[in-house]
C-alpha cells in the first residue's frame, strides 16, 4: 500500500518502512506523530483519490533525526546601483522513518520508545561515564564560540536583517551586544560563518550596523 502526503507545501509518495526528509516538524527522535494530510492512498489499481484530502486517512512516522539541511547562498545585485546582498540559508529539516499507512481513523499501534525513569536514567548515565573515565579523559562540554558579556543584552533585532531567529542564534553562541557585533574580527566572521548559517558578507554587514549603533 501506497499513499501521497502533504506536507512543508510539498508532495511526498510514501510506503511503510520508507525513510524520507521533510521540513521541521515538531517530534523528539524517536517518537510518533501522525501526518492527516493524505492526498490520495491505495495499492495497485485500486487507489482512493482525496477531496482535497482522504477523509480518515494519516500516515504514522517516527522520528529519526532533527536536522538542517546544507547551506543555500542567495545573492542579489542591483545594477549601477552599487548594491550587493549575499545571505546564507540552512533549511530545517526532520528525518522520518514511515511506520505504517493508517485508515478510516485509526490510531498509530506502534508507540514512542518507552523514556527510562529518572532514577534508571541517571545510573544509566553514570556507567558509561565511570567507564569513561577509566579509560580516558572526559571530553569537556562543546563551548559557544563568544564569551557574553555582563549586564544587559542590546536588542539586536535594530540591526537591518536581523531577526528574533537571528537574534536568539547569536545570543546561544555569546554574541548580545553591539560593541562585540562591531569588535567582530575578520577571522571571527569567517568562525561565525563556518559555524552557523550566515554568510561573511551579512555578518560584514551587521558588523558595520553595529559600530554606528554602539558609538
Amino acid at each position: 500500500m501506497f499513499a501521497v502526503i502533504k506536507t512543508g507545501g510539498k508532495q511526498y509518495r510514501v510506503a511503510a518502512n520508507d525513510t524520507l526528509q521533510i521540513d521541521r516538524i515538531v517530534g523528539e527522535v524517536g517518537e510518533i506523530v501522525q501526518i492527516g494530510n493524505v492526498l490520495a492512498v491505495g495499492e495497485g489499481e485500486n487507489v482512493t483519490i482525496g477531496a482535497p484530502f482522504v477523509e480518515g486517512a494519516s500516515i504514522a512516522a517516527e522520528v529519526v533525526e532533527q536536522g538542517r539541511g546544507p547551506k543555500v547562498i542567495a545573492f542579489k545585485k542591483r545594477r549601477r546601483q552599487n548594491s550587493r546582498r549575499k545571505r546564507g540559508h540552512r533549511q530545517l529539516l526532520t528525518t522520518v522513518r514511515i511506520a505504517e499507512i493508517l485508515l478510516d481513523g485509526a490510531k498509530p499501534s506502534k508507540k514512542a520508545a518507552a523514556k527510562p525513569a529518572k532514577g534508571e536514567e541517571k545510573a544509566a548515565e553514570e556507567k558509561p561515564a565511570k567507564a569513561k573515565k577509566e579509560a580516558a579523559p572526559k571530553e569537556a562540554p562543546a563551548a559557544t564560540l563568544f564569551t557574553a558579556p555582563e549586564g544587559e543584552p542590546d536588542d539586536l533585532t535594530v540591526i537591518k536583517g536581523i531577526g528574533p531567529v537571528a537574534a536568539g542564534q547569536l545570543k546561544e553562541q555569546g554574541l548580545t551586544t553591539f560593541a562585540q557585533l562591531a569588535a567582530l574580527s575578520d577571522e571571527d566572521v569567517a568562525r561565525i560563518d563556518a559555524a552557523m548559517p550566515f554568510s561573511a558578507d551579512q555578518v560584514k554587514d551587521w558588523r558595520e550596523q553595529a559600530k554606528e549603533l554602539a558609538k
